[in-house]
């Protein structure tokens, strides 16, 4: 999402919820995130799971080496004992060369999430062995650049929310979503202050 489409979001919000009128002044925007789309980088969310970022990093540099062009062919061409000497699991060796089969199947596609709606796009991506919901709205608010997308099952998402709201404890999941219906149509926006939030805000 473009910094000035953010910022016309976040004033609607504002308008919107009396809770973020008063805390945005405060803390501040969050600064737009972008992600690149397609194969490669639904390759890198699973090479990404349950670890540190330079980890990930790590493990993706020697991906690069071993693949240099990252896409379905080249993963289902390559030996699974290769990607686990790169770093990989081996339940994420069978992600990636799942995800490479279905690609190549033609039962999924990256580049044809773009065309979908966003209940759509999430059923298609959940559907690979892998990822779960949260990670398909992930993909879609930074890779595909959806504007109503709340990622529910995030924890620092929820504790946010429920400090924001003056909550003792962090709301359920389907608590959250009904708390930001009335974020529609804006609640990537609304997402994101939260992590702004989340980081900022006094404990």
């Amino acid at each position: 999402m473009p910094h000035s489409a953010l910022e016309h979001a976040l004033q609607k919000l504002a308008e919107q919820d009396t809770d973020i009128a008063r805390t945005l002044p405060r803390v501040g925007a969050p600064a737009p995130r972008q992600r690149d789309k397609g194969f490669a980088t639904l390759f890198t969310t699973i090479v990404s799971q349950q670890i540190s970022t330079e980890a990930a990093r790590a493990i993706m540099g020697r991906i690069h080496a071993r693949l240099p062009a990252l896409n379905a062919h080249a993963v289902a061409a390559i030996d699974g004992q290769a990607l686990r000497d790169a770093g990989l699991s081996w339940r994420k060796v069978e992600y990636a060369q799942g995800l490479a089969a279905a690609e190549l199947a033609g039962t999924f596609n990256a580049d044809a999430l773009e065309a979908m709606n966003d209940a759509d796009a999430i059923a298609a991506i959940t559907a690979l062995r892998g990822f779960g919901r949260w990670r398909a709205e992930i993909y879609l608010m930074f890779s595909l650049g959806r504007r109503d997308i709340f990622p529910a099952d995030d924890l620092a998402l929820r504790v946010a929310l429920g400090r924001l709201k003056g909550f003792d404890d962090k709301p359920t999941p389907a608590q959250a979503r009904r708390m930001v219906e009335h974020w529609a149509p804006q609640r990537s926006a609304g997402a994101l202050f939260l992590w702004h939030y989340y980081r900022g805000a006094p404990a």
